[in-house]
C-alpha cells in the first residue's frame, strides 16, 4: 500500500475490503512520505520493518529486487489524486498490478498517459468506484442490458452531501483541506470528488455513454477555490437524456447517492440509503422489489453477495466486491484462463479515463456560455 498512515481514511477501508475475502495479505507499505510515521504505520499493521519503507519509490525498487515469490503482486495506492500518477506509472512500469483510488489522476493528461504505461506493460488497474460494487447496482445494470425495461430513455442520478456547507478548509479539517485545494484536487471540487462516482454509476448501470452535456457549475461558500455544487443535462449514446447532480453544500445530507432509469417498459431505481433493495417499477403491473441475497437476482448480483438475504450488506462489503474481483481476474490470469465475466466486472483504467474527461468537460462547460458542448475524451 502506497498512502493511507495513520489518519487517514480511505487507507483503513482499502485494508478492511482487501482483508474481507481472504484473497489479499497486507504485507509491504509507505504509507507516508515521512519515514518515521510510515514506520509507526507499520507498527500498528503487524508489519516486518523491512518491508515498511519511506518513500513509493523505495517500496517499489525494493520488492522487485525480492524473489518473486516473496515480492508483493499487487500495489495499492490510496494517496490523493495529485500523488496517483507518479506511482503508479512506476508501478505499472515495473510489472506490478494497480489498485488505485478515484479520480484516476489529476488531469485528463495523465490519465491518458497512465493508460498508454498500461497498455505497454501488460499490466492491470483496478479503478475503486465503490458504487459499482454493491449487488443490487449489478442487478439494475444486467436488468437493463437485457432490455427487459425497454430501451433507455431518461436517467436521473444524484450524489448530496452536506459536510462542506461552511468553510471547513478554514480549520483543522485536512479532508477538507486538500479536496477544496486546486494544487492538490485539479481542476474541480464537488464534481471532481463525488461528480465523478454520479457519472461512473450512469455509465455503469445504462450501459451507455455520454455524447454531450450542459453544466452548470456553482461555488456556493465564501473563500472557497473549487465548485462545491452543480447540476449536469446530459446526452447519452443511444439519444436518452440524463440529468447528473452533486453538491457538497446540501446541508444535512450525508452520502445517498440515487440513480433512477427509465426505459418504454419501466424503471429502475436504488439508493444507497436502502442498499439492499432494488425498486423495479412497471408501466401495466404493480412495483417490484428485489432484494440482494435472494435466489431470483441474476449472476452478477449472486456472485457479489456473500450473506442470506435479510442481513444487511453495505458500503464495504461492495469496495470489497472491486478487490474481489481484480484478485479473481488476476488468479485467473496466472492459471492461463480467462475470468468470468462476473470477475472481470470492475472499473478499470478506461473508466478512470472517462472519469478524467468527465471532470475537464465538464468545468468546461459550466465556464461557457454555450448551451451544449461534445464530450471530448
Amino acid at each position: 500500500m502506497i498512502g493511507g498512515g495513520q489518519g487517514a481514511f480511505i487507507g483503513a477501508v482499502h485494508r478492511i475490503a482487501a482483508s474481507l475475502d481472504g484473497l489479499y495479505e497486507l504485507t509491504a507499505g509507505a504509507f507516508s512520505s515521512d519515514a518515521a510515521k510510515s514506520q509507526a504505520t507499520g507498527v500498528l499493521l503487524g508489519l516486518a520493518p523491512d518491508r515498511v519503507y519511506g518513500s513509493y519509490e523505495e517500496l517499489i525498487t525494493k520488492e522487485k529486487q525480492r524473489p518473486a515469490a516473496e515480492r508483493v503482486q499487487v500495489i495499492s495506492i490510496v494517496t490523493p489524486n495529485y500523488l496517483h500518477f507518479a506511482p503508479a506509472k512506476m508501478a505499472l512500469e515495473n510489472g506490478f498490478d494497480v489498485v488505485l483510488d478515484k479520480p484516476m489522476t489529476f488531469s485528463l493528461a495523465e490519465a491518458k498517459q497512465l493508460r498508454a504505461v498500461a497498455e505497454a506493460s501488460g499490466r492491470l488497474l483496478c479503478l475503486t468506484h465503490t458504487y459499482t460494487g454493491y449487488p443490487m447496482v449489478k442487478e439494475a445494470r444486467q436488468l437493463l442490458a437485457a432490455g427487459t425495461l425497454g430501451p433507455i430513455r431518461k436517467a436521473y442520478v444524484e450524489y448530496p452531501q452536506g459536510w462542506l456547507s461552511g468553510f471547513e478548509e478554514g480549520g483543522a479539517n485536512k479532508q477538507a483541506a486538500w479536496r477544496t485545494d486546486p494544487a492538490r484536487s485539479g481542476v474541480a471540487g464537488a464534481m471532481g470528488d463525488i461528480g465523478t462516482h454520479a457519472f461512473n454509476l450512469l455509465e455503469y448501470v445504462t450501459g451507455l455513454q455520454v455524447t454531450h452535456l450542459c453544466a452548470d457549475i456553482n461555488t456556493v461558500v465564501p473563500g472557497r477555490q473549487l465548485d462545491d455544487d452543480g447540476a449536469v443535462l446530459l446526452k447519452l449514446s443511444n439519444g436518452a437524456s440524463a440529468v447528473l447532480i452533486a453538491s457538497q453544500i446540501a446541508a444535512g445530507e450525508e452520502n445517498n447517492v440515487r440513480i433512477r432509469v427509465y426505459g418504454d417498459k419501466g424503471g429502475v431505481e436504488w439508493q444507497q440509503v436502502d442498499a439492499n433493495t432494488l425498486q423495479v417499477k412497471w408501466l401495466d403491473r404493480p412495483a417490484e422489489i428485489r432484494r440482494t441475497g435472494t435466489g431470483y437476482v441474476g449472476s452478477f448480483a449472486q456472485h457479489n453477495a456473500r450473506v442470506p438475504a435479510g442481513h444487511p450488506e453495505g458500503y464495504l462489503e461492495a469496495f470489497a466486491n472491486l478487490y474481489r474481483n481484480f484478485a479473481l481476474t488476476l488468479q485467473a490470469r496466472e492459471a492461463g484462463e480467462t475470468a468470468s465475466p462476473e470477475a472481470l466486472d470492475y472499473p478499470s483504467i478506461a473508466d478512470g479515463v472517462r472519469g478524467m474527461a468527465f471532470i475537464e468537460n465538464v468545468i468546461a462547460s459550466g465556464q461557457s456560455e454555450q448551451k451544449w458542448t461534445a464530450f471530448t475524451v
